[in-house]
């Protein structure tokens, strides 16, 4: 089965590459019809291998899956043995498959200019406030203008309400965030995830950022969307570096 893949437009190097998922084809059905590759979402198990199976035949190895929890653990994917904890994988080897789950949620990928290292980090708001893009480049280890990073598809700026309190726990750490929020009713915010993830990303000497011009709970056909369905499936975002 040919999958209906997004292609991150960005200049990175040629010896990276990365795969991103729709919820186009697959075998799942119901509330998960399509390609999910969520295990944890109630999908038949069955279902979900099948999915991962397909996923599996564009890559050089299994992907490292993260038992993600809204944090800012940043896992190094190439000593993972079994299912960690985390919401961020970093990777330095050739061949090693750095994967996030989301459905709503931000994913962002990364890579360093020069091809020595790469990371895939789940933001969700709680995450991208606590510091989960902070904390991966941290890890990769690589001065933050050597870094770039694309934003995939996430919940979009008119779909995504917050109250007062998702404001307040940006605010508080980086003032400037304030301009990522549209006031929607009192008490009530609509925020703009792909410009908060920017900001933080500038903030740290990130400047090298692509992507962010999409909306998981406008495109019901193209993605799963938690906020919009509730029950629903989850869509991957992977990355690795080529090796031979």
């Amino acid at each position: 089965m040919s999958l209906k893949l997004i292609t991150p437009d960005w200049p990175a190097p040629k010896t990276i590459r990365t795969l991103v998922t729709t919820r186009s084809d697959g075998v799942s059905q119901g509330a998960y019809k399509g390609l999910n590759l969520g295990d944890h979402v109630g999908d038949s198990w069955v279902d979900v291998a099948q999915n991962r199976t397909l996923v599996r035949e564009a890559l050089p190895s299994e992907p490292h899956w993260l038992k993600q929890v809204h944090g800012t653990t940043v896992a190094y994917a190439d000593r993972l043995k079994e299912l960690v904890e985390a919401d961020a994988a970093v990777a330095r080897e050739m061949n090693t498959v750095c994967a996030v789950l989301t459905a709503d949620c931000l994913p962002v990928l990364f890579c360093a200019t020069d091809g020595s290292v790469v990371g895939a980090a789940h933001a969700g708001w709680r995450g991208l406030a606590a510091g989960v893009l902070e904390q991966t480049v941290a890890v990769m280890a690589h001065p933050p203008e050597g870094v770039m990073a694309w934003l995939g598809p996430a919940i979009g700026p008119t779909a995504f309400e917050v109250g007062d309190e998702v404001r307040q726990a940006f605010v508080a750490k980086l003032p400037l965030t304030a301009s990522a929020f549209r006031s929607a009713s009192p008490g009530k915010w609509l925020a703009d995830i792909y410009q908060l993830a920017r900001l933080r990303l500038q903030h740290m000497g990130v400047m090298q950022i692509y992507g962010g011009d999409f909306c998981t709970y406008r495109e019901a056909t193209r993605f799963y969307s938690y906020r919009r369905d509730g029950v629903t499936g989850r869509m991957g975002s992977l990355i690795w570096i080529v090796g031979e």
